[in-house]
């Protein structure tokens, strides 16, 4: 049985490196393709894998991801067929955790009790809803917390120091820290003092980081490595999977090796 995402990332510390958060869009450039794209990334030793559920109106999505979200809804996919990947990837003997990566529209479409029966029988580890503010994740919480899946919380550079409380006191066992303002996307550099928020936001509630947004090269990453519990990497990755996921293993394998402490 998968662990908790605190005990993936704490496991994979104490044997030298940062965790490895890899993210894809389920669907692009196929369903096929995110598969084998899926299997790359945990061959080459992600210790978390992001599933992302493409959504026609994204508000955190920069433009990579949003165009592979399109080539992915244009072909068929839903939230049921990316729940069925990570069954797929279960079925072939997938262990680490996976992240379910949605929009609440659709999730309230389906059915909060549905969904979370849904990714109970897929395997989904955990679920994080982009637009559902902490404020209002109560009765969300619960229903998968029933089924044993575990909520994600957002925090950003803008997040009080009020609602890191509130987000300590949540339920789910890491927090997806948004390392910059703005939406997904490559970028050159970290934002600055990023080291000193990180350290800030631990101490407030609790968790362990997942540290994303913006984070596409070994170089970034080996840089975050010493301060994020879990290093999250996904319009590189989602670029390189419009070559086949043989470009992706070889980022990964990057990557992994730029996160050793």
């Amino acid at each position: 049985m998968p662990v908790s995402l605190a005990r993936a990332l704490s496991d994979r510390r104490a044997s030298g490196r940062a965790g490895f958060v890899p993210f894809l869009v389920a669907g692009d450039p196929s369903y096929a393709g995110s598969l084998r794209a899926a299997r790359a990334l945990i061959a080459a030793g992600a210790d978390i894998l992001e599933v992302g559920v493409p959504f026609s109106d994204p508000v955190a999505d920069g433009p990579a991801i949003q165009a592979a979200g399109q080539r992915a809804l244009a072909k068929g996919m839903t939230l049921k067929k990316a729940a069925g990947l990570v069954k797929e990837l279960r079925r072939g003997g997938a262990t680490i955790p996976v992240v379910l990566f949605t929009y609440l529209n659709p999730i309230l479409r389906m059915g909060t009790k549905q969904f979370a029966r849904l990714c109970s029988s897929s395997g989904v580890s955990a679920v994080l809803i982009v637009d559902l503010p902490i404020e209002e994740s109560t009765a969300t919480e619960g229903e998968l917390a029933r089924y044993g899946i575990e909520s994600v919380a957002l925090a950003s550079p803008t997040t009080t120091d009020r609602r890191l409380a509130k987000i300590g006191r949540a339920s789910g066992t890491a927090v997806y820290y948004v390392s910059r303002e703005g939406v997904t996307g490559v970028r050159k550099g970290l934002a600055p003092n990023l080291a000193q928020r990180i350290s800030h936001v631990k101490k407030m509630t609790g968790k362990p980081l997942m540290v994303g947004f913006g984070v596409a090269e070994p170089s970034q990453a080996r840089k975050l490595a010493p301060y994020a519990d879990g290093v999250v990497v996904g319009s590189a990755l989602v670029l390189a999977g419009a070559s086949g996921a043989g470009d992706v293993s070889r980022l990964a394998k990057r990557l992994v090796k730029a996160l050793e402490i």
